[in-house]
């Protein structure tokens, strides 16, 4: 049986968050490509992120061999670590709450299981071409702008050296989070967690206190990758 092979490239975005986002995705096998993008007009980062990767999959039949290039850790780390924790808690935390995006880790983890999925991390905006054109249909969805999806041969894709990863662009440039402005201060104690706009708020809380768990986060995405992290546990 003839084995169908895939690369996929993934984004998500949203205007707020919550606000209105788009994602993006890029499916290119047997000499086709085909560009897929959506809208929803309240939703997050990361449930657009997790969506592309969906509803791509969704595209592609059971069996088949896939590898999957996105610029969310989140993503990364949920569906290859995190979700194995989540399964064996029924997909709750410790706190008895819901997973959060329960509902899109759950489709995920169905999907990923009938195909031969490879996850590759890739820096966003670091020049390759197909996280940034699906960062470009991702933002456009999310904008409301009118967005041109290309389906057809490989030869004919105007987005040029779509399958030229090289190595080095893989590396996504560090920075220090030390330096880094903080977004917001998680924290968990005995599995409760807490977000905190100041350093001395979380300070006051974890100082001292035994098995107390906090990290910085720079952003949104990051916040809620932060918090999957500690919910995982």
């Amino acid at each position: 049986m003839l084995i169908m092979q895939f690369t996929i490239f993934t984004d998500g975005s949203s205007r707020g968050n919550p606000g209105p986002g788009g994602w993006g995705a890029i499916m290119i096998g047997d000499d086709k490509v085909i560009e897929l993008g959506g809208r929803d007009r309240l939703t997050t980062n990361n449930r657009m992120e997790l969506m592309a990767a969906i509803e791509a999959l969704k595209k592609i039949k059971e069996g088949s061999e896939v590898v999957i290039y996105t610029d969310s850790s989140y993503l990364i780390n949920g569906i290859t670590k995190w979700v194995k924790g989540w399964k064996r808690t029924g997909w709750v935390t410790r706190t008895k709450d819901d997973v959060l995006n329960k509902d899109l880790w759950i489709a995920l983890d169905s999907l990923a299981l009938e195909r031969n999925i490879i996850w590759e991390y890739v820096g966003g905006h670091v020049g390759i071409a197909g996280n940034e054109r699906c960062d470009r249909i991702a933002t456009g969805f999310a904008d409301g702008d009118k967005i041109e999806l290309y389906k057809g041969p490989l030869a004919g894709y105007p987005v040029a050296n779509i399958l030229d990863i090289k190595k080095a662009a893989l590396k996504i440039e560090t920075k220090s989070r030390r330096d880094a402005k903080a977004y917001s201060y998680v924290s968990a104690i005995k599995g409760i967690i807490e977000i905190h706009h100041s350093w001395a708020e979380c300070e006051k809380i974890v100082k001292g206190v035994k098995g107390a768990r906090y990290k910085k986060s720079l952003n949104a995405e990051d916040e809620e990758r932060i918090i999957a992290e500690f919910e995982a546990l």
